[in-house]
């Protein structure tokens, strides 16, 4: 069964730009669920459906499966009343690759990391532009900035990446 290890941090600094490897834009909007993000996403010139797990912490349930692009943007389009776009920035650290997310739109000023792992107990060395970790935090899963965008937090300014 396929399974997601991932923890989440913000970003403190722009140090990480340097060493990007390479940058996608994305678009996505999540349909309904209860007990799981159903998540359509466009990713440059492709799209998926992926389906995860709500639960917090490191480790959820997540399944990916591949879908026409044309039929993405009409279900983003035509079900997905809020979405999220980001930029998508590949940083490789230490023999992993950090995702730095770098949001636009309703979440504009909002930079999250993520590192996907092999195991829950797999030890990371974080480089120093990794700020504070979010991963049991739900204001920072993508479902939830779709619904509560970046720019009505309360607190945003002092959550505000700048370089």
């Amino acid at each position: 069964m396929p399974i997601e290890i991932e923890r989440k941090f913000r970003v403190r600094d722009g140090r990480w730009r340097a060493c990007v490897e390479r940058s996608v834009p994305m678009r996505q909007g999540y349909l309904g669920g209860d007990a799981c993000s159903i998540r359509v996403r466009r990713e440059g010139g492709v799209a998926r459906l992926n389906i995860k797990s709500r639960e917090l912490g490191v480790q959820r349930l997540e399944f990916e499966y591949p879908l026409p692009v044309d039929e993405a943007q009409t279900l983003l389009a035509s079900f997905c009343a809020s979405t999220v776009s980001k930029t998508r920035h590949y940083v490789p650290h230490g023999g992993l690759t950090i995702e730095v997310d770098e949001f636009d739109g309703d979440n504009a000023g909002l930079v999250v990391a993520e590192i996907e792992l092999s195991s829950v107990d797999q030890v990371i060395e974080p480089p120093p532009w990794l700020g504070a970790e979010v991963t049991d935090e739900r204001r920072y899963f993508n479902l939830n900035l779709a619904a509560a965008p970046f720019l009505s937090w309360a607190d945003r300014e002092q959550l505000r990446y700048r370089d």
